[in-house]
């Protein structure tokens, strides 16, 4: 018996083939059964099967965003993500001269391209979809926003010195249609900035179908890094920079995923920090502070252990910076 068995009824949701392996299961907060498939023809790893409209829909909705003023309702975490923000536009920015023109795909609320703005002379444009988010990115003085999705006929050949996705490019609905529209709307010479989970990192291994950064329905595919830098290099690009640490993102990964295999739902505590409160009400006020009890004790220990495993390129999540060839 293989240890993996064939699926040739799901296609891949970066090349559409119908040829992959059933690594193991999982499910979304609402309990929708999935199974993580790994496709024989590019590799990607892709969530089975594809969720419907409807269901994304639901994946989407108010509390994903966040209902109030910021995605957060704790202060601190906010100001905690404008300080990552900024290391972000740091990174980008030191391979721009000024004046360029920087378009942020899922730019979310608008705050990494305000923070661009303080560093240099940069023209800034981002695509949001409709929600919280995009009223607040609206708010950024001097961006340039789009409503929606990006589509191939935006924007102008050769329109930007610089495109970004930041945790953006494992949502995306047509992923090669969309790599395809950047590379057109890019300059020669101009800079591909992306991040997104690492499915081979040591969490993806351990964790599986619990780890907190599958999030079922809304991530759909997923790539190692070897593999997205093989296509990337297959369409013009050389790899400039890659970065597996992540303060923001991989301790915190850590102790979702470790209470996600505890408790009988998963991600409780990054809802309940989003102030989505009518999501598992069954674990009260107590069962809260305790989850955020030891979030505070463990990520001390996590924040070393992610040192050492990104040493390794085993990080939870991964920064690629690529250039276009001239």
């Amino acid at each position: 018996m293989a240890k993996y068995p064939q699926d040739h009824d799901n296609p891949c949701a970066y090349c559409k083939e119908s040829n992959s392996l059933v690594l193991y299961p999982t499910s979304d907060i609402r309990n929708h059964p999935y199974t993580l498939n790994q496709c024989l023809q590019c590799k990607a790893v892709f969530l089975a099967p594809r969720p419907d409209a409807q269901r994304l829909s639901e994946a989407y909705d108010d509390t994903y965003y966040g209902e109030k003023q910021d995605k957060f309702s704790m202060p601190m975490i906010e100001k905690s993500l404008d300080f990552f923000r900024m290391g972000r536009a740091r990174r980008l920015s030191s391979f721009l001269h000024a004046g360029a023109s920087i378009l942020d795909i899922g730019c979310g609320n608008g705050k990494f391209l305000w923070y661009m703005t303080q560093l240099g002379d940069y023209k800034i444009h981002g695509i949001e979809l409709p929600g919280n988010s995009a009223l607040r990115a609206a708010k950024i003085p001097g961006i340039q926003l789009n409503i929606g999705r990006i589509q191939a006929d935006l924007f102008s050949a050769a329109s930007f010195d610089a495109v970004s996705l930041f945790h953006v490019f494992e949502h995306l609905e047509e992923p090669r249609e969309t790599l395809d529209i950047i590379d057109k709307i890019l300059k020669p010479g101009g800079i591909l900035m992306m991040s997104f989970p690492n499915i081979n990192s040591l969490q993806s291994g351990i964790f599986k179908g619990k780890w907190l950064h599958l999030d079922p329905p809304r991530h759909l595919f997923f790539f190692r890094p070897a593999d997205i830098g093989r296509i990337m290099e297959d369409k013009g690009y050389d790899i400039k920079r890659i970065r597996y640490a992540s303060l923001e993102q991989n301790p915190f990964g850590m102790v979702q995923s470790i209470l996600n295999c505890i408790l009988k739902k998963r991600e409780v505590l990054f809802e309940r920090l989003k102030g989505n409160m009518a999501y598992a009400p069954e674990y009260g006020p107590f069962s809260i502070a305790f989850q955020k009890l030891f979030f505070v004790l463990a990520s001390p220990l996590f924040i070393l252990s992610d040192i050492l495993v990104s040493s390794l390129k085993k990080g939870a999540t991964v920064e690629f910076v690529f250039q276009k060839r001239k």
